[in-house]
C-alpha cells in the first residue's frame, strides 16, 4: 500500500488526506502549528492519523509522495528535506485531478479571479448544469472529489496551488490577470511569478480553450514566448477580436466559433471597468461549455457580487461604507479606488508584500479626501501619501473598530469609506475574511 503523507491540516490539506483515504492510501497529516478543531474532528471522523506542532521526520520521510498545502513554502526544511531524497511534491489540486473525470474551468490571476471563479459559478447553476466550486474559494476540491459527484468543476487557482501541478489539465483555462504580488514567495523575481500562474496552461490540447486578457501587458509578453495549442479567446477593452470579447460602445460582444452574442453594459450588475474585464471571461467561458445567450445576459445581470470585495455594508448619515478586504495587494486597491465617484475616505494598511504605492498616486490625488491606517506599522504609508493628502488627513489605528471610528469622524455626507487595505492581514487579523467580518461588525456597531 503507497503512504501519502500530506502536509498542512487546514481546507487542502483536510481535503487531500480524505481524498487519500477514499483511495486507499496509508495516509499520515502532519501540521506544525495547531490544526483547527473542526479540522481535526473531520480527520478523527476519517480515522485518518495526524499530528499537530511538530513535523516527525520518521513519519513524513517514509513518504511514497507528499501533498503540501499551498501556504507552506518551498523553503520550509521539511520541504528541502523531502526534495533532497527525492520525494515527489505535489499539490492538492494535482491530486485530486488524478480522480476527477469532470469538466474544469480553472481561473488564476492576481486580481479578479474570485469574482470571475463565482460569476462562472453562478452562470452554470443558472443553465441547470451539476456544477461544484472549489480550489482556492469554498471546500477543498479533493474533498469534493472524494464525497461528491459533478459534471463540471470551477475552481479558482492561486499561484502557490499551481506550483506543484504536473499532469492537472483543465477544459477551459482562464488567467484574469498578472500583476506584482506575493513576489516574497518567488525570490522576489516577477518572472517566476508569470511562469507559475502559466503552469494552469501547460497541458492544454487543442479542443481546450484559453481564456485571457489581452490588454494585460505582462501576460502577452509571456504569451509571445511560448506556445499553446489550445483555442485562444482573448478579451479586450481597446479593440475588436475575431475569437473572444470585446467593447463595442456601451456593449460587450462575445464571439465564440460561429457564435455572436451582445450584452449592454448598463445591465452588468457589477460596476466598475474591472468588473466588464470579469464578466467578459465569464462570458467565454459560459460560451465555450453551450450555455444560451438568455442565461448568460439574466446571469450577469443577477449576480450578487461576492463578499469582501468591493462589498457595500451600509449607508450610515448619506456616508457609504464598502468592504474591499480581499484587495491585499496595490493592484485590487487601485481597481477599488477607480470605480469610486464620490470622495473617499480610504482605510489601508496591513503586512506590506514590498508593495509600490506610486501607481496609485494619481487615483489618492483625485478621489482620497482622507487616509485611516490600520496596521502595526504604517511608516511606509505614511512617508508615501503625507505629500499627497497632507499628514493632517492621515491617521493611525490598529483595530478595525477604532478605524471605523476614525473614518467617520473624516467622513461628510456624500463620502464613501472604503476598506481596502492594499497588504496582508496578518499584523493584526486571522485573514482577509477575519478583517472584512470584523470591519463590518464596526460599521453595524456605529
Amino acid at each position: 500500500m503507497s503512504r501519502i503523507v500530506v502536509l498542512g491540516g487546514a481546507e487542502s490539506g483536510v481535503g487531500a488526506a480524505v481524498l487519500a483515504k477514499v483511495k486507499g492510501f496509508d495516509v499520515f497529516l502532519s501540521d506544525k502549528g495547531k490544526i483547527a478543531e473542526h479540522y481535526a474532528d473531520t480527520l478523527r471522523q476519517w480515522e485518518i492519523p495526524f499530528e499537530e506542532g511538530q513535523h516527525s521526520e520518521e513519519l513524513i520521510l517514509n513518504a511514497d509522495e507528499v501533498v503540501k498545502s499551498p501556504g507552506i513554502p518551498t523553503a520550509a526544511p521539511m520541504v528541502q528535506k523531502l526534495m533532497q531524497q527525492g520525494t515527489p511534491i505535489l499539490s492538492e489540486i494535482e491530486f485530486a485531478g488524478r480522480y476527477d473525470t469532470a469538466k474544469k474551468i480553472c481561473i488564476t490571476g492576481s486580481n479578479g479571479k474570485t469574482t470571475t471563479t463565482s460569476l462562472i459559478y453562478y452562470l452554470l447553476q443558472q443553465a441547470g448544469l451539476n456544477v461544484g466550486l472549489g480550489g482556492n474559494i469554498g471546500k477543498s476540491y479533493a474533498f469534493q472529489v472524494a464525497t461528491e459527484h459533478f459534471d463540471y468543476y470551477v475552481l479558482e487557482i492561486s499561484s502557490f496551488q499551481l506550483d506543484n501541478v504536473y499532469d492537472f489539465r483543465p477544459d477551459i483555462a482562464i488567467i484574469t490577470n498578472i500583476t506584482p504580488d506575493h513576489l516574497d514567495r518567488y525570490n522576489y523575481n516577477m518572472e517566476e511569478y508569470v511562469k507559475a500562474k502559466f503552469r494552469i496552461t501547460r497541458n492544454l490540447r487543442p479542443e481546450d480553450c484559453f481564456i485571457f486578457d489581452s490588454d494585460d501587458a505582462i501576460t502577452i509578453d509571456h504569451l509571445n514566448k511560448i506556445i499553446i495549442q489550445a483555442k485562444m479567446l482573448p478579451f479586450t477593452q481597446k479593440g475588436k477580436v475575431s475569437q473572444g470579447a470585446y467593447l463595442d460602445g456601451e456593449k460587450i460582444v462575445v464571439k465564440y466559433e460561429e457564435s455572436e452574442s451582445e450584452i449592454y453594459l448598463k445591465e452588468l450588475a457589477l460596476g466598475g471597468k474591472h468588473n466588464i474585464y470579469n464578466s467578459m471571461a465569464a462570458a467565454l467561458a459560459a460560451k465555450a461549455v453551450d450555455i444560451d445567450d438568455e442565461v448568460i445576459r439574466g446571469s450577469l445581470s443577477t449576480f450578487e457580487p461576492v463578499e469582501h470585495r468591493l462589498e457595500p455594508v451600509l449607508s450610515i448619515k448619506d456616508v457609504l461604507y464598502i468592504n474591499d478586504s480581499k484587495a491585499t495587494n496595490v493592484d485590487s486597491a487601485w481597481y477599488a479606488l477607480e470605480c469610486q465617484t464620490k470622495p473617499v475616505v480610504w482605510i489601508v494598511g496591513g503586512k506590506d508584500k514590498g508593495n509600490d504605492y506610486s501607481v496609485l498616486d494619481e487615483l489618492v490625488r483625485e478621489k482620497v479626501k482622507a487616509i485611516v491606517c490600520l496596521g502595526v506599522d504604517n511608516a511606509k504609508i505614511h512617508d508615501h501619501f503625507e505629500g499627497i493628502v497632507g499628514a493632517d488627513r492621515m491617521v493611525d489605528t490598529q483595530s478595525a473598530e477604532a478605524a471605523v471610528k476614525a473614518a467617520s469622524r473624516l467622513a461628510t455626507a456624500g463620502d464613501v469609506v472604503l476598506l481596502s487595505p492594499c497588504c496582508a492581514s496578518f499584523d493584526l487579523f486571522n485573514s482577509y475574511e477575519d478583517r472584512g467580518e470584523q470591519f463590518k461588525n464596526a460599521v453595524r456597531n456605529l
